[in-house]
């Protein structure tokens, strides 16, 4: 996960921007870099590799001043090398940035014939289309502001400009970034760590703000381009506290992370400037025609939905079982399976069994984890990184939704194995997965639209969630949610199967939330939900544009999530049944990040 920082200070910044890095250096990076204006003249370092590479070509060739920004990168658009490390310069510009910019090559494209690219990167471009406005006469602050509109994606940046010695330019859009406010100082950081030994007063800045820096003021402005105050945070605690920032829980602080933390999943498993699937020599699904995949709890329902995407986009048959149950059906194996276990921690003890029982068997094996230092991945052959960063909360939100996009990216990758989709297909749904940090973003915005229908969820003693299709692990993920921290009785049925049982319990005010973008089983889910309207349901229903539009009649509450491919459609109705189940949660007041009687990693039968 990219890492960012920047001091508009009054004495010598270089050592103290290193040292922000090196506090962000948990979150994992390929390679580092520095940029400062020393007597209004910008100069940068760059380094592949640790800080210490860095801290060498430093010491080889010293910079300072007293504005400047810095990076830790995961490479992204581009090999992790010292010419695609950040910050990267076009002009009088140099920048930092965290995210995706969905629209480079359209906009890469358009500065072909006037301006010189050196790097495979989407980043570039902005350092590119600033200076282009900068030579047409416009102020800095104009030229940032015009810049940002051109933008599609999901980003956090800090930016420089030669010969304007006081000032950092900043903006976020999906990707988390605040200001730090200190004497005579002012700073940037990508979190509250980054700043830690620098201030304790911060402002998170809001979707869409961008904002000015400067060593004794700023200015934060909205995504119209209007001054706007936001509140300082005093952050109290230690580490543990900063990193909870200005969220209630780390629950939510997770569930907002999310952007960012696809992002940083897509990063390992798709080149985003060639628009296909990275593949792993050591994975090559030309070698099997099954796929296993064993979980527990959250990741399990990861498990049910990456395998409608094996069967429909690879065309691989997928089994998926529960950890807990697998070894003791003594289920039939062959050498031309490939056995996937999904863990957040790496240390799920019927996971890790199921997983040492395939190897016993001669199966190819696989960890797709958050911890790449765990037992499974240590003992599996091939160890699958999903790179959420450290998730506090004992309900798993962002190591979900990046389960989800790991194996999403893998399916996509089986396909162009197994030759089963064309060219054009492939980079189609490379670019769906590439957009879901902004469409996450979207989803988010729905947050407080979503906290008033929780609180009438709330009031309930028992739900249920139905869903058709790849959206039926996604009602069973968000019955889960609900009971674990909420503790209302809730439980997730495929939609179809509703009249074989479960319409009994069915009653006046019986609160049932349907999951249903508007796909090919639209209609059939729909038919659903006018069964259990008829008999006095309290219906809630999650869809997208035109799914509302279908069936705005039909439900008591509507929450419409981002409209898109329904092979990404799964990630984005997550974020719905996250928020809904958080917010049901807070009203009840119960332990939102340790719910009584649950442990966040099982290590135990």
């Amino acid at each position: 996960m990219c890492g960012i920082i920047g001091i508009a200070g009054r004495g010598a910044v270089t050592e103290r921007l290193v040292d922000g890095l090196k506090r962000l250096e948990y979150r994992g990076y390929d390679s580092s870099g520095i940029a400062v204006l020393t007597d209004g003249h910008l100069d940068r370092r760059r380094a592949e590799g640790k800080i210490v590479n860095l801290e060498a070509r430093i010491a080889d060739s010293p910079l300072d001043g007293q504005i400047g920004i810095a990076h830790t990168r995961w490479a992204t658009h581009g090999a992790p090398n010292e010419t695609n490390a950040h910050p990267h310069q076009a002009g009088r510009v140099a920048v930092v940035h965290n995210g995706i910019i969905e629209n480079y090559l359209e906009l890469r494209e358009s500065l072909a014939s006037s301006r010189t690219f050196k790097t495979e990167t989407d980043t570039e471009v902005v350092a590119h289309l600033v200076d282009v406005e900068l030579g047409k006469g416009l102020s800095p602050q104009d030229a940032f502001a015009v810049t940002l509109k051109k933008l599609k994606g999901a980003y956090a940046f800090g930016l420089i400009i030669d010969d304007n010695p006081d000032e950092i330019y900043c903006a976020r859009a999906g990707s988390p970034l605040a200001l730090g406010i200190g004497d005579g100082e002012h700073y940037l950081g990508s979190d509250a760590m980054a700043m830690a030994q620098l201030t304790d007063k911060l402002i998170y800045l809001e979707e869409g703000d961008w904002a000015i820096i400067r060593p004794t003021s700023f200015e934060i402005f909205d995504e119209a381009d209007k001054v706007v105050q936001r509140d300082v945070t005093v952050i109290t605690g230690g580490p543990a506290m900063a990193e909870k920032g200005n969220f209630g829980h780390f629950m939510l602080k997770e569930i907002y992370e999310q952007p960012e933390t696809v992002t940083r999943t897509l990063t390992n498993y798709l080149d985003g400037s060639l628009q296909h699937p990275l593949m792993s020599e050591e994975l090559d699904f030309k070698k099997f025609d099954r796929v296993i995949i064993i979980a527990c709890g959250t990741a399990y329902y990861a498990g049910m939905v990456a395998k409608y995407w094996f069967e429909q986009v690879a065309g691989i048959a997928v089994d998926i079982d529960v950890a807990s149950e697998f070894r003791y059906r003594r289920p039939v194996l062959n050498e031309r399976s490939l056995f996937i276990a999904v863990s957040q921690s790496g240390e799920t003890a019927d996971t890790l069994a199921a997983l040492r029982y395939c190897k016993e068997n001669g199966l190819k094996t696989a960890a797709l984890v958050n911890v790449m230092t765990s037992t499974m991945a240590r003992e599996a052959d091939i160890a699958l990184p999903i790179k959420a960063g450290p998730e506090i909360g004992v309900a798993s939100t962002k190591a979900f939704t990046s389960q989800l996009t790991a194996l999403a990216a893998l399916a996509l990758a089986a396909a162009t194995a197994q030759g089963a989709i064309s060219k054009s297909e492939e980079s189609r749904l490379t670019a769906e997965l590439l957009s879901l940090p902004r469409k996450i973003t979207e989803a988010l915005e729905l947050d407080l639209h979503i906290e008033a229908v929780a609180k009438r969820l709330s009031t309930a003693s028992s739900a249920f969630y139905l869903g058709r299709g790849s959206q039926v692990p996604i009602a069973l993920e968000g019955a889960l949610k609900l009971k674990e921290i909420s503790y209302i009785h809730a439980e997730g049925y495929a939609a179809g199967e509703l009249k074989h049982g479960p319409i009994a319990l069915i009653e006046d005010g019986t609160p049932v939330i349907v999951i249903a973008p508007h796909d090919e089983l639209f209609e059939k889910t729909i038919s659903n939900l006018q069964e259990v309207a008829t008999r006095g349901a309290r219906i809630t229903l999650i869809t997208d544009e035109a799914g509302a539009k279908a069936a705005s009649q039909m439900a008591s509450d509507i929450i419409v999530v981002p409209t898109g491919d329904p092979f990404i459609a799964p990630i984005l109705t997550s974020i719905a049944v996250q928020l809904l189940a958080y917010h049901a949660a807070v009203h009840l007041g119960t332990d939102v990040d340790q719910p009584r009687n649950l442990a966040k990693s099982v290590t135990v039968e």
